[in-house]
């Protein structure tokens, strides 16, 4: 089989809130999502999702997904995509870097291998784990008060899992904390994510602050050294996301015990070919995990399903499901939620049909 055709769409993908908030006052109202469809000589074709968290969040941006497959593209025609090993040493050899350049590209790869074998790509990953995964909500940053109103209006809609957007003023994050943490059923989870946006101090004086709450630290500071030094100051179970990126990442903060759960998002590391390969290695060392991806719609949140359907549920802390935070739809079989809970799609491959009437023309073509 081989690659004769690669086309990249670009779509916009505004939210059903009117913004997303997180750590320094950054916010985004449209998601600016970009998708790749591998067509082979086969006939098969597949996709791949690829939506950055706006260009001051990691070091992606959306504008980079295209600029990086104007150099990818033209040098993959001819390849056999179903080599998924292969696809991912020339994408690495053409482009130092630059992961989330190359996700969407893995992932369609994996689309087109499922389809070829007639099997879902969570079998491929290993096979589902569970009759369901559980999804946690983002709750984005707001005043106190309001962020706690909004954590019940999705507590209600079956969520159990919660992660609040903090990294905003230290005594309004911790008023947050406790707003929060009040509303909910002690069985409920409750994620305070700074996403880099407290310095050490501050991230010290809000955990010392909340130290008799049931609530989890997720990455307080921008480096890990500064992580891992809150991390010994506090007995509160910890989370690693922004600065796990790598296999090598990992083995650190294993080794330095500097994290009880990881966050792997997919296109962080590269596509599902990579993200296994952490994932699978978290299992091997005892390290639980949230598995997710930046952001994007019902390709991306296809993945998603697949990946974390896949895992072994005892590592599984937990997953979202980017397409429900959406007003536009790429997809009219995305997976959707059920009382807080998602399932991987059944079909072939991802399991979801672009709907090409969102999409439009695509924006690059290479033959």
């Amino acid at each position: 089989m081989e690659i004769k055709e690669i086309r990249v769409y670009q779509v916009d993908v505004p939210l059903i809130e009117s913004s997303y908030a997180w750590a320094g006052q950054r916010s985004v109202s449209v998601f600016d999502s970009s998708v790749v469809e591998i067509v082979t000589n086969a006939g098969i074709i597949g996709y791949g999702e690829v939506c950055p968290l706006g260009p001051n969040y990691l070091p992606s941006y959306a504008k980079g997904v295209r600029a990086g497959l104007t150099e990818l593209g033209p040098k993959l025609i001819g390849m056999d995509p179903l080599n998924i090993g292969c696809m991912n040493e020339r994408m690495d050899y053409l482009l130092r870097g630059h992961p989330y350049v190359k996700s969407a590209v893995d992932v369609a790869c994996w689309d087109i291998l499922g389809k070829h074998c007639n099997l879902p790509i969570v079998t491929l990953l290993g096979g589902k784990q569970g009759e369901s995964v559980e999804l946690y909500r983002a709750i984005s940053q707001q005043p106190p008060k309001q962020m706690a109103q909004n954590v019940l209006k999705y507590r209600a809609e079956g969520y159990r899992k919660f992660q609040l957007k903090l990294g905003g003023k230290v005594e309004d994050d911790i008023q947050r904390i406790f707003e929060c943490r009040k509303v909910l059923e002690r069985s409920d989870v409750l994620v305070a994510d700074a996403n880099t946006g407290w310095l050490q101090h501050e991230a010290v004086k809000i955990a010392n602050a909340v130290k008799e709450v049931d609530v989890y630290i997720e990455q307080p500071c921008e480096t890990y050294e500064e992580c891992l030094q809150v991390r010994r100051h506090t007995n509160l179970p910890f989370v690693l996301d922004e600065n796990v990126d790598s296999l090598h990442s990992l083995l650190r903060a294993h080794a330095d015990q500097a994290a009880d759960v990881v966050n792997i998002k997919i296109s962080k590391l590269g596509g599902l070919t990579k993200a296994r390969q952490v994932r699978d290695l978290c299992v091997t060392l005892g390290i639980a995990m949230t598995l997710e991806d930046t952001w994007g719609s019902d390709l991306v949140t296809a993945a998603i399903a697949h990946f974390a359907h896949s895992t072994p549920t005892r590592y599984r802390f937990s997953c979202t499901d980017f397409n429900s935070y959406n007003s536009v739809h790429i997809a009219k079989d995305g997976p959707k939620k059920q009382d807080g809970k998602m399932v991987a799609p059944e079909g072939p491959g991802l399991g979801v049909t672009p709907d090409m009437t969102v999409l439009g023309n695509p924006v690059l073509h290479f033959t």
